[in-house]
């Protein structure tokens, strides 16, 4: 699936994998249930719940133009206890 970027590995993240809690960073085109169906079919995993936020944007001053880069999201997904993704283990 080429929505989904790659793993987020902060000192947040980490600590937050303790719970079930595993974080991706994904494309800002992608929903809540793309993703769900996703991970469930892919690593055979049961979510609980899904919270997205998005990464402030920063504008970029080039002469007179003020552009954005493209931007994504984050993805904290809650899998239910006792399972766990793979990746991450």
């Amino acid at each position: 699936m080429d929505e989904v970027r790659y793993p987020v590995l902060t000192q947040k993240s980490i600590c937050i994998l303790e719970m079930n809690q595993y974080t991706f960073k994904v494309d800002s085109q992608l929903n809540k249930t793309k993703m769900q169906i996703w991970i469930e079919h892919f690593f055979n995993v049961k979510v609980i719940a899904m919270n997205i936020y998005r990464l402030p944007e920063k504008g970029e001053k080039r002469g007179s133009i003020i552009g954005h880069p493209m931007h994504c999201k984050h993805m904290i997904i809650i899998v239910k206890p006792g399972a766990s993704i793979p990746i991450f283990s």
